[in-house]
């Protein structure tokens, strides 16, 4: 009996660890700044320079 209550708990514990670190990696793609944002910073900094 305790090896499977043992079982079912390593199974949601992993399950939970996962959703964490896939949640975070996400939310570190979406806030890294893309290629196109840098052109884009670099484009209106020269335009304030002129």
């Amino acid at each position: 009996m305790m090896l499977s209550s043992n079982f079912w708990y390593y199974v949601i514990m992993v399950v939970v660890i996962l959703h964490v670190v896939v949640g975070f990696g996400y939310l570190f793609y979406k806030l890294s700044p893309k290629k196109s944002d840098k052109q884009k910073k670099e484009k209106s900094e020269e335009n304030k320079d002129n």
